[in-house]
């Protein structure tokens, strides 16, 4: 019994000094004041932080994040046609497919995914 503990503290104190080591040796020497300072979306962050930004970026990212969102959902429906019945299971996809593109549509007739100003 006395002889596993002393693995033990041996196994946790060898690991303990490859991480201190680790710690160590990963240390980046080359201080530099470009990488130091924080990169925050392609804005200088000496400047002044109310600078306007183009909406169209913000816009574009929504849009992307619905569509990823709604892929996400659309993968268990996949898996689920095995499970349910043949009708019900169309009449949800169809409904989901149509909130998309009554979706696209509404983005599209508002002007949204057109990049001029």
């Amino acid at each position: 019994m006395m002889l596993l503990f002393i693995i033990s503290m041996l196994i946790i104190l060898i690991s303990n000094i490859l991480m201190f080591l680790t710690i160590i040796l990963s240390k980046k020497s080359f201080m530099d004041r470009e990488k130091n300072s924080p990169f925050e979306c392609g804005f200088d962050p000496k400047s002044s932080a109310r600078i306007p930004f183009s909406l169209h970026f913000f816009l574009i990212t929504v849009i992307f994040l619905i569509f990823d969102v709604e892929i996400a959902l659309i993968f268990p429906l996949i898996q689920s046609f095995y499970l349910t019945n043949y009708f019900s299971m169309m009449k949800i996809s169809f409904f989901f497919l149509l909130m998309l593109l009554i979706g696209l549509y509404h983005e599209w007739n508002q002007n949204m995914l057109n990049w001029t100003n």
